[in-house]
Order: C-alpha cells, then structure tokens, then sequence
C-alpha cells in the first residue's frame, strides 16, 4: 500500500520523489504513524501531505485488502520478475489512480 501511496503523489506531481511509511499497532486498525518523506522535492507544503494521503486512501488492512483487490488469486504471476514494476492491470499497486483527485486537493 505504501508503494501505492507514493507512485500516486509522485504521479500527481505532488514531490519528484516520494517514501512511504505506514505504521500500524496490534488491534487499533488505522495507522498510527503515516510518514511520507519527499526528500526535499514536494512541490507543496509538506505539512499537508499526510492529510492528503488519510483523507484518499483506506490504510484500515481491510481496506487494503479492498482497495488493491488482493482476494483475487494473482500471486503466482510475481513468482518470475518480481512485483515491483509491473506493467499488467492486474498489479493493482501499481496503478496511478488518485493522482488527479490527489493533485486537485493538493492545489497544483
């Protein structure tokens, strides 16, 4: 979820490059640390970027689950080359789909 996150504000164009950290406790479901670093490259004040990021993704785990359709039997295909980078629809973390949605709350 975090790569998610991070290729979605970097396709924004909210920060040329982007980290993602989620941190979650045992039996609270929403994260309680979300910490982006854009190493100096945010094109917007870094302050909002959390509440950004809270306000159009479901960190809850059933809402990863959900969001990255990760019931769907798929794991097999990242058996050869990996998960990352992958092209193939049905990589759904590596889709760039809040992009607009994020750029326009985000102001740019």
């Amino acid at each position: 979820m975090a790569r998610y996150v991070a290729k979605n504000l970097v396709a924004a164009e909210i920060a040329d490059r982007c980290e993602v950290q989620i941190a979650y406790a045992i039996g609270v479901a929403d994260p309680v640390s979300v910490c982006i670093e854009t190493f100096g490259t945010a094109h917007v004040n870094p302050g909002i970027l959390e509440d950004l990021v809270r306000a159009h993704f479901n960190l809850k785990p059933a809402g990863i689950v959900k969001t990255l359709d990760l019931l769907k039997p798929r794991y097999s295909l990242t058996a050869a080359y990996g998960h990352f980078g992958r092209t193939e629809k049905s990589f759904t973390w590596e889709a760039t789909d809040k992009a607009e949605a994020l750029r326009k709350d985000a102001g740019l």
